[in-house]
């Protein structure tokens, strides 16, 4: 199967089937916020609409990367949600590169967002029902960030089937551009465990299905047939 990987700026019309890769750290951060109960995650385009969200909905929490911020109940870490209680919550995130992939594609028929965190899962829901060739969208640096590119290629071998090693993936993810930038403390809002968070593969048992609810684009987890069910 011809998968298609493209970045932000390169996308035309509505893909059949998406899978938005955002490694660092947007989708590793929401399968975390998920592992900890959340219920759901609202992508919101900007941060004022983040806020404005909040504020309609009492008992809605914010999310966004950078550092902290009024109004804001979280940043975008892993490391920094992984104590986090979220039982039962709403997040709304909004990202410099994840949020905006996701909401570029919404309309597709089926949009996943994924990481090396939720790969398999990924990989597995895509082999049971996807129709046709997948759309990867790589959010960061244009479509060039490598741990994107990394995780987008060995997401679509495993959908494909293949036995395939990790290490050489994780070996482009884990020498980055936004691997280093982390490490080197150059992010604002990080945990210095965050890369290798963001490294584990298959730490979860679900993906992250996003769809359209109401007027907005909402994210859930997914455990595809046949997996062990989520053990939050």
């Amino acid at each position: 199967m011809d998968h298609h990987f493209v970045g932000i700026p390169e996308l035309t019309g509505v893909p059949r089937v998406a899978v938005v890769i955002d490694v660092m750290r947007a989708f590793t951060t929401a399968a975390w916020a998920f592992s900890r109960g959340a219920e759901r995650i609202v992508l919101a385009p900007t941060e004022g609409e983040a806020l404005a969200l909040k504020e309609r909905h009492p008992g809605w929490l914010a999310l966004k990367d950078g550092p902290p911020a009024a109004g804001f109940d979280a940043v975008n870490s892993p490391g920094l949600l992984r104590s986090r209680d979220f039982t039962g919550r709403t997040l709304v995130q909004k990202t410099t590169a994840g949020t905006v992939g996701a909401l570029a594609v919404a309309d597709a028929p089926l949009v996943l967002c994924a990481s090396f965190v939720v790969a398999g899962p990924t990989a597995s829901l895509l082999r049971s029902g996807a129709p046709g060739p997948v759309t990867f969208v790589v959010t960061g640096e244009g479509g060039r960030a490598d741990e994107d590119l990394a995780c987008a290629e060995y997401i679509g071998r495993r959908t494909a089937g293949d036995e395939v090693e990790a290490a050489p993936y994780l070996h482009r993810a884990r020498t980055s551009r936004a691997a280093a930038e982390l490490a080197a403390g150059l992010r604002s809002g990080f945990h210095p465990d965050d890369v290798e968070l963001c490294l584990e593969v298959d730490r979860f048992p679900f993906a992250l299905l996003a769809r359209r609810e109401d007027s907005l684009t909402v994210l859930r987890p997914v455990t595809p047939p046949g997996a062990p069910s989520d053990p939050r």
